[in-house]
């Protein structure tokens, strides 16, 4: 029979009025090595029910807390996550507050690790907030804050993210808080890019780098911040610096077997396909450090890199086909790729149609591989936007291409003239005014 949180809340309850385990390391000992992990849960709330408040008991039931959390992660019981969190409230009266933001963020990253959660974090980090508020618990309010700006961005609930982060941001500034500013800070620079404003993602970035250069900051911050600036460079077409980014923060990630060293590494191939040296994309994945992280991430860099260096549209569709989750579902990766299909298929149609003044668009279609509605679509907005001079003929289904009109000379040269005959009138006019004075 299958035990559920109630089932096993009713048995602890029952075996609790009749006793309690004693808050010691034999009783964890005990709890971890029942035959269930639902025994074990039941064992380690008994541990928790025990009334002793010693110091060695306190330290017992916070190994207790921890261990529950852990096997109630592995049993993915997100709302048990979050009722443990409510029951532990007058455990966190008697222990230090640094303890008490320990436990508290400890439980709240088990729930992050249980899939499909992201509307019950939000929930539980409200629910936190205005306990720290009732509580007066001001250091522990801001970092639960910052978590649920994060989770509203995900979310993408973004004037609520903005919202809070405003609030919040005076609050730490006023409390000298450089750590917890910069964290919020370049949190806000990913909302605003989120928004895809530029202006407001750079000057936050820019505020996030002036309070780290006031304090010590951790490797892993850095890394956050540098990755964000190649991001932003990348936003900006300047790649090269972008790389430069991209690699400091993989350097940074890499030391620290930080899973974010994947994506560092993968906007480093992305850098050098948009500057035309796909080639370079293959010696870095066969590097040291890019052995490390084979898999289909790189695989799908250099499934691009690939169809880049061949001008092939078909291998590049393809790879985004095969590579969906690893190229479309990145916003990054798959608004830097969109511009470079985009040039990509402009380069290739104007290659093929140079040949002709009239040329049907199906061939075209079976020339370039691709489907006559896509072709034709794209043929009319390159006409639009001047790429060439030409005109489609839908009833025919016929692309006609004109010659470059030439620029005349006259034009400009009568324009010139005309404009120095003015100069001329001005000037007489100046003088006759004066010898008439």
């Amino acid at each position: 029979m299958t035990l559920t949180f109630d089932t096993v809340a009713s048995f602890t309850i029952l075996e609790m009025q009749s006793a309690y385990l004693p808050a010691t390391t034999d009783s964890i000992a005990q709890a971890l090595e029942a035959k269930d992990h639902a025994e074990s849960i039941s064992h380690l709330y008994r541990v928790l029910e025990n009334p002793s408040s010693s110091s060695e008991a306190m330290h017992i039931k916070e190994q207790a807390i921890l261990n529950l959390a852990d096997l109630l992660t592995q049993e993915k019981k997100a709302e048990d996550l979050r009722s443990l969190l409510t029951q532990l409230r007058p455990f966190f009266s008697l222990i230090p507050k640094a303890k008490t933001a320990k436990i508290v963020r400890g439980i709240m990253d088990a729930v992050a690790k249980i899939p499909g959660t992201s509307d019950l974090q939000i929930s539980l980090c409200k629910e936190m907030v205005e306990w720290t508020r009732a509580e007066k618990r001001t250091f522990l309010r801001q970092r639960v804050e910052a978590r649920l700006a994060g989770l509203l961005m995900e979310n993408e609930e973004y004037s609520e993210a903005l919202m809070l982060l405003s609030g919040l941001i005076k609050d730490v500034r006023r409390l000298d808080d450089k750590l917890l500013l910069v964290d919020i800070v370049i949190l806000e620079s990913k909302l605003h890019l989120s928004l895809r404003n530029l202006l407001k993602a750079k000057a936050a970035l820019t505020a996030a780098r002036t309070a780290a250069n006031s304090v010590y900051v951790p490797p892993a911050q850095q890394g956050t911040i540098d990755l964000q600036s190649g991001i932003l460079h990348a936003e900006e077409k300047d790649f090269k610096t972008a790389y430069s980014y991209f690699f400091e923060a993989f350097e940074a990630f890499n030391a620290l077997d930080d899973p974010r060293a994947i994506f560092s590494l993968k906007y480093m191939l992305l850098c050098k396909i948009m500057v035309n040296q796909a080639d370079d994309v293959a010696s870095i994945i066969a590097s040291k450090a890019g052995l490390q992280y084979l898999g289909p991430d790189l695989d799908a860099m250099k499934a691009v890199a690939d169809a880049h260096s061949k001008r092939s549209l078909k291998s590049f569709e393809t790879a985004l086909r095969d590579y969906k989750a690893q190229l479309e579902e990145d916003p990054i990766v798959h608004r830097h790729l969109s511009s470079l299909y985009n040039a990509l298929l402009e380069q290739n149609l104007c290659r093929l149609i140079e040949p002709y003044s009239r040329v049907e668009i199906v061939h075209i279609a079976e020339m370039i591989e691709l489907p006559v509605d896509h072709v034709e679509k794209k043929l009319s907005q390159m006409v639009l936007d001047r790429k060439f001079a030409g005109i489609l003929d839908q009833g025919a289904g016929c692309l006609i291409i004109f010659d470059d009109p030439k620029a005349d000379a006259i034009f400009p040269a009568t324009l010139e003239t005309i404009a120095n005959v003015g100069k001329v009138v001005d000037s007489l006019y100046v003088r006759s005014s004066r010898i008439m004075a």
